[in-house]
């Protein structure tokens, strides 16, 4: 006779019955609404967010709420401080410093956009191509990669910008697109550093072996299989590299490399009114001003970010009982 104990299948079947109703008390939360949770009970960082969200629908919006543009000069209104016809004053020639604001920050987050979002994309797919690939194929575009982040970039762009086609590079191209370019050059590489050695990490998962195996094409997997787990790194790092992209368009716009005149962005203007900050002081502080508005909000939604997707977060919050 068997000794093994007998299975009360009645009782198994109560207890499995009882486990599927309770279960079926309480909603599952998706991984999205839990990371959504977590960013929303996050006061700081909503508020950045909120603040970010205001400061950019000024630079998209905010034209349509005064009659002047960034050239026309009153003559009856010249370096005067804000007032009821000039919101934000004017400057010394008498062109009105709130219009130029509007297109300072729309210049300024549209190169932030764009150099936080091509970068990050690019960098991922170069560190997970880094990765999976390994052998002379990881060596070599390392090495690429060691040899762009030694490169100076601030003296390379001074040369190339100041060299003999330098003159015929700003004569064709407008200067926001020359520093956008500038700084998705010398943006990436930190990130691909960072998302080689993660994604190091997934090529022995069994989903990248599957894909192996089954015979998908190298960059499919990449692509479908290893970006997509990379994810909220890419967030963050989008966070970041908007912010690095302000960062870096003032500090080149302040020594001449970046956005000239007609144009107008936050670094711009602060270069512009650098050396009045003592006779028209409101022609400095306003941008100023505004620019620690995009940078700051936007640091504040990076640690807000990072809180929710760390798993070990305490700020989830109670799983919700159905209402019956």
């Amino acid at each position: 006779m068997s000794n093994s104990p007998s299975i009360d299948h009645n009782n198994l079947t109560g207890i499995i019955t009882r486990v599927d109703q309770t279960n079926a008390d309480f909603d599952i939360i998706s991984k999205k609404k839990i990371i959504f949770r977590r960013f929303m009970r996050n006061k700081t960082a909503v508020f950045g967010l909120v603040v970010l969200l205001l400061v950019i629908a000024f630079g998209l919006f905010g034209g349509f709420l005064s009659k002047w543009d960034t050239t026309t000069i009153d003559p009856f209104y010249i370096s005067t401080g804000p007032s009821a016809e000039h919101w934000f004053g004017t400057t010394s020639a008498g062109t009105d410093l709130y219009a130029q604001m509007v297109e300072a920050v729309r210049t300024s987050v549209f190169i932030g956009l764009i150099v936080g979002g091509v970068s990050v994309i690019f960098a991922a797919i170069y560190g997970c191509v880094m990765a999976y690939f390994g052998g002379k194929i990881d060596k070599t575009l390392l090495f690429v990669l060691e040899t762009l982040i030694m490169a100076p970039s601030l003296l390379v762009v001074a040369i190339v910008i100041n060299g003999a086609g330098g003159q015929a590079i700003r004569d064709n191209l407008p200067g926001w697109l020359i520093l956008t370019i500038v700084l998705l050059i010398f943006s990436w590489m930190y990130t691909a550093r960072v998302i080689r050695a993660m994604a190091m990490s997934l090529i022995s998962r069994d989903f990248v072996k599957a894909a192996r195996y089954m015979g998908v094409h190298p960059l499919k997997i990449v692509w479908r299989h290893l970006v997509p787990n990379i994810g909220s790194l890419m967030v963050l790092e989008f966070t970041r590299g908007i912010t690095a992209a302000i960062l870096a368009e003032v500090s080149f716009t302040f020594i001449g490399i970046g956005v000239k005149y007609p144009n107008f962005s936050l670094g711009s203007l602060i270069a512009q009114a650098s050396s009045q900050i003592n006779t028209l002081p409101w022609m400095f502080w306003i941008p100023l001003l505004f620019f620690f508005l995009l940078v700051g909000p936007l640091a504040l939604m990076n640690d807000g970010l990072r809180d929710a997707f760390d798993p070990t977060s305490l700020s989830v919050g109670k799983v919700k009982k159905k209402k019956k």
